[in-house]
C-alpha cells in the first residue's frame, strides 16, 4: 500500500514545480505585451470566483493543511497578502520548504487516523488516506488547474504540458 508521504509530498512539488513555472510565463507574457501585474493577477473566470492569487494562495493552504491535519506538525502561516509575481513564487517556495521540512513518519502508518475539517458550512470527517485521496488533492489541482486556466484565458502561451510538468 502506497504510504501517504509518498502520495502527497511529490505530487505538491511537481504541482507547485509547474505552478511556478506557468506563473513565470505569465508574468513575462504582461511584462511583454503591456498588461499590469496587477490586472493578470485579479484575473477571474466569473465575478463571484477568486482571483489567480487566491488559487496559489489555496493549493499552498492545501498542501499545508494536509500535512498539519494529518500529521500533527505545527503550520506555517501566511498572510495572503501576495500581490506580485514575484511575492507568489516566494510563496510556492515556502510552501515547498515547509513540505520538505515535514518528517515522513509525521504522516506515514497515519492512514487510518480521523481527520477533521470544518468548514463555515460544513463539518467532514475522513480517516488520513480519504481525506488525501478525496479532499486534498482534488483541491489542490483544482487550485493548480484554475490558475493555468486564468492564464491561459489571457493569451498566455501556455499549454498542457506547462500545466503537466516538463
Amino acid at each position: 500500500m502506497t504510504k501517504l508521504h509518498d502520495l502527497t509530498v511529490p505530487a505538491f512539488r511537481r504541482g507547485f514545480a509547474s505552478l511556478s513555472a506557468i506563473l513565470r510565463t505569465g508574468e513575462a507574457y504582461a511584462q511583454e505585451n503591456g498588461i499590469a501585474e496587477a490586472d493578470l493577477l485579479g484575473t477571474r473566470l466569473i465575478a463571484d470566483m477568486a482571483p489567480l492569487t487566491a488559487q496559489v494562495q489555496r493549493a499552498s493552504d492545501t498542501a499545508k493543511g494536509a500535512m498539519v491535519r494529518i500529521g500533527g506538525v505545527p503550520t506555517v502561516a501566511m498572510v495572503d497578502d501576495e500581490t506580485s509575481f514575484t511575492a507568489l513564487q516566494q510563496r510556492i517556495a515556502a510552501t515547498v520548504a515547509f513540505l520538505d521540512g515535514v518528517p515522513r513518519d509525521a504522516i506515514d502508518g497515519k492512514e487510518d487516523t480521523p481527520v477533521t475539517v470544518i468548514t463555515p458550512s460544513q463539518t467532514f470527517d475522513f480517516t488520513g488516506r480519504s481525506y488525501v485521496l478525496g479532499f486534498v488533492l482534488p483541491n489542490f489541482y483544482f487550485h493548480v488547474t484554475t490558475a493555468y486556466a486564468l492564464l491561459r484565458m489571457r493569451g498566455v502561451p501556455i499549454g498542457k504540458m506547462d500545466y503537466l510538468g516538463r
